[in-house]
């Protein structure tokens, strides 16, 4: 979703490729789902270095250290604002992270 304003929020990505759930570990599971984030930001233009912030669920803290990798692999040089936040559970269990992003832009003077 984009608003007027310049901020784009992209919500409820998990690590589903081509219809199916890429369930390899928590590591490679955040990867994906930040790759579906950033294909949605590409069709608006946007890209990571436009991220502000990120939010990462996550079913079990065991895997704080592991989705924090991929995040950092990611986002180390952008350094947005992130948070984790343990969940009960997602509709498939074999999913244990989702991510949303906030990015922003300025919209363009008219």
């Amino acid at each position: 979703m984009q608003l007027p304003n310049g901020l784009v929020l992209v919500s409820g990505c998990t690590s589903v490729i081509d219809g199916s759930i890429v369930d390899d570990g928590p590591y490679e599971q955040a990867l994906n789902s930040f790759n579906v984030a950033f294909a949605a930001l590409k069709e608006l233009g946007l890209g990571r270095d436009d991220v502000v912030r990120t939010r990462m669920y996550l079913t079990h803290a065991r895997d704080v250290e592991e989705i924090g990798r991929a995040h950092k692999q990611l986002f180390d040089s952008v350094r947005p604002a992130a948070s984790m936040i343990i969940v009960s559970g997602f509709v498939d269990p074999r999913l244990v992270v989702e991510v949303e992003v906030e990015a922003y832009r300025e919209a363009p003077q008219s």
